[in-house]
């Protein structure tokens, strides 16, 4: 039988040194090699027991199971997305190209796209993502502002940029002060993946 394909914890493009200030090595260490593993490892665990209850045609409390599923699944893809849009220090650059059209024309100018974005992290209750999304339906940028991994996320849109606001993801290096984090973020976006993402997206 062909062995059953799982997640895998992804390796980072950079060293875990090579955020700091913004993120320390701990920090950074910690968020990806416990956090997002542990998302990792749970989602297999799940599709493990569902293998082996399809297996002895067992029941499951499908309910339970696919709320969890969801969670979990939901907190290892956002995690993907967000260190894919990291980049190192001094590595950022600025929005260009198709991505600075579009988010010009949706939000008015950059400056204010960064507002709403950060408005947007700042003000999610409890644990939670900024989401930069782009609407198939309307054709525009849009942000979500998701709670957990999956709660008020929108279906079918296709995600551009996140930013992850659970107190694990700054704590060491902030404390309590998110908005720090927050602001120290836009010196910390790798544009080219952003705009790589939307001009896959539009082709």
């Amino acid at each position: 039988m062909e062995q059953a394909k799982r997640y895998e914890l992804p390796k980072l493009a950079y060293g875990y040194k090579d955020m700091a200030p913004f993120l320390s090595e701990e920090q950074l260490t910690v968020h990806h090699t416990k956090h997002h593993a542990a998302y990792v490892n749970s989602a297999n665990a799940i599709l493990d027991k569902m293998d082996k209850a399809r297996q002895d045609n067992a029941d499951l409390d499908w309910k339970a199971v696919m709320k969890d599923m969801s969670f979990q699944i939901g907190g290892h893809i956002l995690h993907k997305f967000m260190w894919e849009n990291l980049a190192p220090t001094g590595k950022g650059g600025v929005p260009a190209g198709k991505l600075l059209e579009e988010l010009t024309k949706e939000f008015g100018s950059i400056e204010r796209f960064k507002k709403e974005f950060s408005a947007v992290a700042g003000s999610a209750e409890g644990s939670g993502w900024a989401v930069l999304v782009y609407c198939l339906g309307t054709h525009k940028p849009l942000l979500m502002q998701v709670e957990k991994h999956n709660v008020n996320a929108i279906p079918g849109f296709r995600i551009l940029m996140v930013l992850d606001v659970w107190e694990h993801a700054y704590y060491i290096d902030y404390k309590n002060l998110r908005a720090k984090y927050v602001e120290a973020f836009w010196n910390h976006v790798n544009w080219e993946i952003v705009g790589n993402r939307l001009e896959a997206i539009l082709k």
